[in-house]
């Protein structure tokens, strides 16, 4: 299962003559030994009836992820379209649960589930993964997206751990490109405003994802997606203007104020109660001092500069999105 350089690099594992049931759609920049280990994850998978796509910046040094998936979404042949990060890879059952999710769910349109953070991260790693899992370090937003929990219906989710039938994917025109990060959440929101179909989260569907690091890598991502949230908070209210996405905002604000105006001293202590239970509950869940500590250090930073990129974005015109420019040496983007 080695990887072709080719503008949609198509390697298929399936049975001979067999058209395949899921097609793996895997957007890069170029080859990594985070992509390599997740080829090598694929060619375990208990369900063999799937082909891998993998899109490099071949076809376009300057073309975002959206633009690379409907690529590989026009070139597949299996009947699911199934979204992954190259630095993230899936259970061993990951197809075989998404089809019994399927077939047990027909009036569904996609489905997503758990992200994981893998058990070969470092400790720094470990405590972002904490941040993203825990209920308050993610503003109770999305905690379920990175922790197993009981199946829900949702109305945005990530493309790390997606799979929608590829008949609704193309009703709708598949991504629209413009947007990086946050094509996902407009994807959704097309699928269930536009189809009035629904999405499913379930907990079998279990992928690893590899974290960023605390601090500097961790916030640095971070910043991407609150700057496009608050931008898509006036533009796609229905699922980004929720008040969860709003509280780190209102916390930060209250901070400022709360000394010039003289405000209660109350919900400062409700949020060191609440920082304090997190770490008690990481401590719990993992028995990792180390990961505990730096991950309840880190969601007070975490929600401060959300909230700062937040309102940036909130008062930030619409713009679309601009390529960045990437270094021919190294491969990877000028500001990295």
């Amino acid at each position: 299962m080695g990887i072709r350089q080719r503008p949609a690099n198509a390697h298929q594992h399936r049975p001979m003559n067999k058209k395949p049931l899921f097609s793996i759609i895997i957007p890069v920049r170029h080859p990594t030994p985070h992509l390599r280990q997740t080829l090598k994850k694929l060619k375990k998978q208990i369900l063999e009836n799937f082909e891998v796509l993998v899109i490099t910046d071949k076809i376009s040094r300057t073309a975002n992820p959206a633009v690379k998936r409907n690529l590989g979404a026009r070139k597949a042949k299996g009947k699911y379209l199934a979204f992954l990060d190259d630095d993230s890879y899936p259970s061993i059952d990951w197809l075989e649960n998404t089809k019994k999710v399927f077939d047990q769910n027909p009036d569904i349109t996609a489905v997503g589930g758990p992200c994981l953070t893998p058990p070969q991260n470092n400790i720094f790693q470990q405590a972002s993964g904490l941040v993203w899992s825990g209920w308050f370090g993610s503003g109770g937003a999305g905690s379920y997206r990175n922790s197993i929990q009981s199946a829900r219906f949702v109305d945005d989710y990530p493309t790390v751990n997606f799979i929608v039938k590829k008949t609704d994917f193309n009703k709708i025109g598949g991504f629209q490109t413009h947007h990086w990060p946050g094509e996902d959440t407009v994807l959704c929101l097309d699928l269930v405003n536009k189809l009035k179909k629904l999405i499913l989260y379930h907990p079998s569907i279990v992928v690893y994802h590899h974290r960023w690091a605390v601090l500097l890598p961790h916030l640095k991502q971070l910043g991407r997606y609150a700057k496009m949230r608050g931008l898509f908070a006036k533009k796609y209210p229905t699922t980004s203007a929720r008040l969860g996405y709003f509280m780190p905002s209102l916390c930060l604000l209250y901070l400022l104020l709360l000394f010039p105006l003289k405000l209660p001293f109350l919900p400062f202590l409700a949020y060191a109660f609440l920082l304090l239970i997190s770490f008690s509950k990481f401590l719990f869940d993992k028995n990792k001092l180390i990961p505990s500590l730096l991950a309840t250090l880190t969601i007070p930073l975490t929600h401060v500069y959300y909230g700062i990129l937040f309102l940036y974005g909130l008062i930030t015109p619409s713009t679309h999105f601009t390529p960045r420019s990437i270094n021919p040496k190294t491969g990877h983007y000028q500001d990295e």
